[in-house]
């Protein structure tokens, strides 16, 4: 048929299989199908890299493709997360992606599209989110491995099947590779969905309120009672006086002599140099900023004289 309409590219043929192995032809699609991860996965040819050079003139045999050449080595299996609801026949939702994290790990292949946090998923174009493809020697260990990824997939502000593919990776039959057209049908259990409690974008969400808009009384603040302020003490920390013979530090080395005296100095030491980082910690946080320029403009002088000495702040 290929031949007929005169077509020299990757193409894709479907069949039907009945139970008594008749195949029936369906369709054949001229591009390469979403599935192909899995057959590169397990015969390690890049067949978009292949289909591009085929285009390009380049025939089977300059590109190693001859029969012989291809060999399969393990099992592949490939998941497409999209925003599509099973608890309502996989109708795509839509909404703004408020967390998104990518699983990783060996033997993991992903294929993503607007998995990003902020992305607008719109129901005017496909759902797909991600493709994640598994590879590994065996078929359980193809499907334990893809749960594990799709575990660590977290998707939040829009729906998607994650779960549904996580029941149906634990199903006896598909595990045994036992599957056809009427599998969902037939397993009506694989559409019962835990609900997430989505406990930690909650808390998120919460923490953010307050930072911006301040403590809501609906949920029990009294403006009347704002928090105590708290004024730490900042210790009183004199400088100690200049012994005859005392080595400068290494800050006033690079002050007076400049970055090459400093690096010389710094290869000369024979002790351990040390780095203080609470400063750099308390003015960078998830959350928020944990120390104010005003709070540490208070310490400085105290962290000067106790520090004087370290390598860097």
């Amino acid at each position: 048929m290929c031949r007929e309409v005169q077509y020299k590219n990757a193409g894709t043929v479907e069949f039907l299989v009945d139970q008594q192995g008749n195949h029936f032809f369906i369709e054949i699609n001229p591009r390469i199908q979403v599935e192909h991860t899995v057959t590169e996965q397990i015969t390690g040819i890049d067949l978009v890299q292949s289909q591009i050079r085929v285009a390009g003139g380049a025939t089977l045999p300059e590109l190693g493709l001859t029969q012989d050449k291809i060999s399969v080595k393990g099992h592949a299996m490939q998941c497409r997360v999209t925003t599509e609801n099973p608890a309502k026949d996989f109708q795509p939702d839509f909404g703004v992606i408020e967390a998104f994290r990518s699983p990783t790990g060996m033997g993991i292949r992903l294929d993503d599209g607007p998995g990003f946090v902020g992305a607008n998923i719109t129901p005017h174009y496909d759902s797909l989110l991600v493709k994640v493809t598994a590879h590994a020697m065996r078929r359980t260990d193809c499907a334990v491995k893809l749960r594990r990824a799709l575990e660590e997939l977290r998707v939040r502000g829009v729906k998607t099947n994650k779960r549904f593919l996580i029941n149906v990776l634990q199903q006896p039959d598909f595990l045994e590779g036992i599957v056809d057209t009427n599998f969902i049908a037939a397993n009506p259990q694989l559409l019962d969905i835990d609900r997430s409690s989505n406990r930690g974008q909650k808390l998120l969400r919460y923490i953010a309120e307050v930072i911006v808009n301040g403590p809501d009384m609906d949920l029990g603040a009294d403006l009347r009672f704002p928090p105590a302020k708290v004024d730490p003490p900042v210790p009183l920390i004199a400088p100690s006086p200049k012994q005859p013979g005392e080595r400068k530090s290494l800050r006033q080395i690079y002050v007076e002599q400049g970055p090459k005296a400093f690096a010389r100095a710094v290869r000369a030491e024979k002790k351990t140099l040390i780095t203080d980082t609470t400063w750099r910690d308390a003015h960078q946080s998830l959350l928020a900023t944990r120390a104010r320029t005003y709070d540490l403009k208070k310490i400085a002088d105290a962290t000067k004289v106790t520090l004087k000495d370290a390598y860097s702040l």
